[in-house]
């Protein structure tokens, strides 16, 4: 009996092995849109600028999901990285190139995103 308990406890940590959503209602649109706020996550994420509650949350984070496919998001989460990685690409290329080089130097991950968003119409000029 104790067995089946334990295997219950184990079960139920790695199904809700999520990151957390307490910052799933954060507006990514009014950060897309302004520079300001832009740069800040970016200073954040790159190390050389404060970072919110938030901010401190997503670089955390950011490698394990770049890595995983965003595996460990919620789907609102999801859903949210691939709108900013889309808009990256598309509106904000220099910043699309500092981060990839930062946390997937490889290129591994970049050109399946890359790929993605090709698929969805944008078009990535040429380095």
């Amino acid at each position: 009996m104790k067995i089946l308990l334990v295997l219950g406890c184990l079960a139920a940590v790695v199904l809700s092995e999520k990151y957390t959503s307490k910052y799933d209602n954060i507006n990514l649109q009014e950060i897309l849109e302004s520079k300001r706020l832009l740069k800040a996550y970016v200073d954040c994420v790159m190390e050389r600028g404060k970072c919110s509650p938030e901010g401190k949350e997503l670089k955390e984070h950011l490698q394990d999901a770049i890595e995983t496919g965003c595996e460990k998001c919620t789907e609102t989460q999801e859903k949210g990285a691939y709108t900013v990685i889309e808009h990256l690409i598309k509106s904000e290329l220099d910043i699309w190139r500092e981060i990839t080089a930062k946390f997937d130097p490889e290129g591994k991950w970049r050109k399946k995103y890359e790929e993605r968003a090709k698929a969805n119409g944008i078009v990535i000029p040429d380095e």
